[in-house]
């Protein structure tokens, strides 16, 4: 028996696949006549580039290890992060409080699916509830899926509460949202990368200006009778950390109350202390009808994404209607729940607001020193962006920022080709703030004109898009 199973295992690890003349083994590697060693930066950039699919623009660094504010890669030069993954770590790369919860849950159960009960989901979810006031949570994994859900919830409310006839539920977003990829979302968009080529885009979506309360009014007094949901980010993060006027908050929570809307608050990337308040609804102490966590609620560890309302919403989806096989599962539960107690006891909420304020102050002195540069610093705790004009800056664009600042050991993201965010874990000191401000002074100062001279005379990339649905030019 054992020689017939050696037999066998080797017949299947010598089995090979033609293709373009190349032969490939099932039982390992493909050889590479790469001399480069496979653990090197360049060597694993070239793997990511040969075998993955191409739908991410990476800034050319390799983490290898991370802890805090921190990150190295695999040769041992050090970075301060300023993404945090997109906010899905705020309370810093691998704190050992959540890597103990993982280790300890990892040992006992990692899964059971909702086709059963577990001892982790329950404890999680009255937690979460009781800490944002809540009646109900639906557990999923990825910020993505917590929006589809909380889409889906709106429009079963809004056919058998608000009695709007079958498959005519409308929901609302803003232009610039981003809320995911998925073709849901998408069909929300103003980003033409992420919509041309995906159509059919679904239909039922109707968009307003982000902080203009009076149009959307004027969409509530027009087809209010048949929107189940206005879904929106209190901060748009992806369109570059904008920020609504004052009072705009109110005004959408009023208008939701009066016409029988849901307000559903995404606060996947802009919740969880990022703002400097737990959630960036609570900027204007509102409470939208349902809340989308996400990101950090997995501590940087696991996703872990969840759909907060009270049960007169949450209780028109039925058994059947709508699940995860791994939402709520004990391991991702028992994750959040160390999530949520580094973010409490080690005051995230308050660091961020005390250490946002320091970051602007450091970058609008540096606005105050190039302001043909930077056009505006914006941001609210440690949920910032420097926007450049794109007319000096030209051809220079803010990836090219991004690569400089990387060479100065600083770590950050553009979006819309003029604008960096600057968004680090809350964790961070003082001390790597200013090195982070340091840094980009210094670009600006040092590095920016050398660019400028190298890419003269090529044709800059433009950052006003023409959206397809309404045609205008956005992020301009």
């Amino acid at each position: 028996m054992a020689a017939a199973t050696r037999r066998l295992i080797q017949r299947v690890s010598t089995t090979r696949l033609s293709s373009a003349g190349a032969r490939r083994s099932y039982g390992g590697l493909p050889e590479s006549n790469s001399k480069t060693p496979s653990s090197s930066s360049q060597r694993l950039i070239e793997l990511e580039s040969e075998f993955s699919a191409h739908n991410y623009h990476p800034v050319p660094v390799v983490f290898s290890r991370g802890n805090g504010s921190t990150i190295w890669d695999p040769e041992g030069k050090k970075y301060i992060d300023f993404l945090a993954a997109y906010s899905a770590v705020n309370q810093g790369h691998c704190h050992p409080k959540i890597i103990k919860a993982l280790q300890e849950q990892v040992e006992k159960l990692t899964l059971s699916s909702r086709a059963f009960y577990n001892d982790k989901f329950p404890v999680f979810a009255e937690r979460l509830t009781n800490m944002f006031g809540y009646e109900m949570v639906l557990p999923m994994n990825t910020g993505a899926e917590g929006v589809e859900t909380a889409l889906k919830v709106a429009r079963k409310w809004g056919h058998e509460k608000k009695h709007i006839p079958k498959d005519e539920a409308i929901i609302v977003s803003c232009c610039g949202c981003f809320h995911g990829r998925t073709l849901a979302v998408i069909s929300m968009s103003c980003d033409n990368d992420a919509t041309r080529g995906f159509g059919p885009l679904l239909p039922g979506n109707l968009k307003v200006d982000f902080g203009d309360a009076d149009s959307l009014e004027k969409i509530f007094k027009e087809k209010g009778d048949k929107i189940a949901g206005f879904l929106f980010e209190p901060i748009q993060g992806e369109a570059g950390v904008v920020i609504p006027p004052e009072g705009y908050l109110k005004a959408v929570r009023e208008l939701c109350t009066k016409h029988n809307v849901l307000m559903i608050a995404d606060e996947v990337q802009s919740g969880l202390a990022r703002s400097g308040k737990m959630l960036a609804c609570d900027w204007e102490e509102i409470r939208p009808d349902m809340v989308i966590l996400g990101k950090a609620l997995g501590g940087g560890v696991v996703p872990v994404s969840a759909v907060l309302a009270d049960k007169n919403v949450m209780l028109h989806i039925k058994p059947g209607q709508h699940g995860s096989t791994f939402g709520g599962n004990p391991l991702a539960s028992a994750v959040a729940m160390a999530s949520l107690d580094v973010i409490e006891e080690e005051k995230l909420v308050e660091r961020s607001a005390s250490r946002g304020d320091e970051l602007r102050i450091q970058l609008n002195e540096i606005k105050e020193k190039f302001p043909d540069y930077i056009k505006e610093v914006r941001g609210r705790g440690l949920f910032n962006a420097v926007e450049f004009n794109s007319e000096s800056l030209s051809p220079v664009s803010a990836y090219d920022i991004c690569l400089s600042l990387k060479e100065r050991g600083v770590l950050a993201k553009p979006t819309h080709n003029t604008i960096v965010r600057l968004t680090p874990p809350l964790s961070i000191s003082s001390d790597e703030l200013r090195e982070g401000s340091k840094a980009l002074r210094d670009v600006l100062e040092v590095d920016l004109p050398n660019l400028q001279k190298i890419n003269a005379g090529k044709t800059p990339v433009s950052h006003l898009t023409e959206c397809d649905r309404c045609g205008r030019s956005l992020y301009a």
